[in-house]
């Protein structure tokens, strides 16, 4: 070491014997001193810096945003009849964590199936006279993953730009096939429970999230005279509902009577009280997500 070398050469030479120990050391110090500034130890080198991928870029590094392929003017647009098929599966269909931003169009704009994908479909402002508002899932490399309304399950990405505007969404409805409950939440938590009513063997209530699409009325007094959500899901086995319910969404609604609550009795809809729907058309809006799932693992405080 340096220090070594220094104090065995100064032992050594005429210095020590005319000067003495004393000088020695002070000297020593002083040089000791020019070479390593202050007195606290040198700090240790910085551990290597781990490898960065394409996903993960480095502070000083800006992000590729893939460009959008144009979108040819014939492609379809997604309405009320299950959409086009190719557009990527959910990966988290039973994440139950809140959804507190939809998109809303403002024009017709392009579906694509991933981040600099291929467009697939359009996505308009209405379905069916109602404005369309979807709730985001997904943000990466720039680009917006929405669900996808009139299928089960599955995202669209939509690109960075202009076209659609960001709308809160506060509310969340969980609803859990083992125990008939659905579960209404407020910035995420817990308001009220209800019992509900859900599809039958071979028509079962789809699993999975999805949204609020939009609100209608009654088609029949059946209904309890209360207005239906219509959900963005349709029946997984669209050939296994009744002739007249061909094309329809899941909904959400009430009956002519609670006789049913706790059943698995419909094709797939999910039935309500008529209090309790009264009260969620008071306070959901279009887009306000729900999931579908099995059983929470931890029942909710209001069950």
């Amino acid at each position: 070491m340096l220090f070594d070398r220094l104090f065995s050469r100064w032992t050594r030479g005429w210095l020590l014997a005319a000067l003495g120990v004393p000088l020695l050391l002070v000297t020593v110090l002083l040089v000791d001193r020019a070479l390593t500034p202050g007195s606290a130890p040198a700090p240790p080198a910085p551990a290597p810096a781990a490898p960065r991928t394409p996903e993960q870029p480095g502070p000083d590094a800006e992000e590729t945003v893939p460009v959008a392929a144009p979108a040819p003017a014939g492609l379809p647009v997604v309405d009320y009849e299950p959409a086009p098929t190719g557009f990527p599966a959910d990966p988290l269909p039973g994440d139950t964590t809140p959804l507190t931003a939809g998109a809303s169009p403002t024009r017709n704009i392009a579906a694509y199936d991933a981040p600099g994908g291929r467009p697939l479909a359009f996505l308009a402002p209405t379905i069916s006279g109602v404005p369309l508002t979807m709730p985001i899932a997904d943000r990466r490399s720039g680009w917006t993953a929405v669900l996808l309304p009139s299928a089960n399950r599955r995202l669209a990405w939509l690109p960075p730009g202009d076209g659609w505007t960001t709308v809160p969404l506060p509310d969340q409805i969980v609803v859990e096939r083992r125990p008939h409950r659905l579960t209404w939440y407020r910035a995420g938590r817990a308001v009220r429970s209800w019992p509900v009513s859900l599809g039958l063997p071979g028509q079962e209530t789809p699993l999975g999230r999805t949204f609020i699409l939009g609100r209608t009325p009654p088609p029949e007094a059946v209904y309890g005279g209360v207005d239906i959500f219509a959900l963005g899901a349709v029946p997984d086995d669209p050939d296994a509902v009744p002739t007249g319910l061909k094309g329809a969404h899941i909904g959400l609604h009430s009956w002519r009577d609670d006789d049913t609550l706790g059943q698995n009795v419909t094709n797939g809809c999910i039935r309500l009280t008529r209090t309790g729907q009264r009260q969620l058309l008071d306070q959901l809006i279009p887009g306000t997500s729900l999931v579908v799932v099995d059983r929470l693992r931890t029942p909710p405080p209001t069950a």
